[in-house]
């Protein structure tokens, strides 16, 4: 890295969730994404997909509960 350049933003808890959501319904732009390559490490993707995903199971369990009751 040479002086002229800046380091990476570190992206939002906020930032993650909104990429990981767009991400399951498959919709992105490419300037969100190249956007979100550049700040959002592996991790945090790794990490913001279990829990997006966690949240979609229980939410359909529990609308499945609500619909057969």
């Amino acid at each position: 890295m040479n002086n002229t350049e800046q380091p990476a933003e570190k992206a939002s808890a906020m930032q993650v969730a909104k990429a990981v959501f767009w991400s399951f319904l498959g919709i992105r732009k490419k300037d969100d994404l190249d956007r979100d390559a550049k700040m959002i490490k592996p991790h945090q993707v790794v990490i913001g997909g279990l829990i997006g995903g966690v949240i979609f199971v229980l939410s359909i369990l529990t609308l499945v509960k609500v619909v057969t009751s």
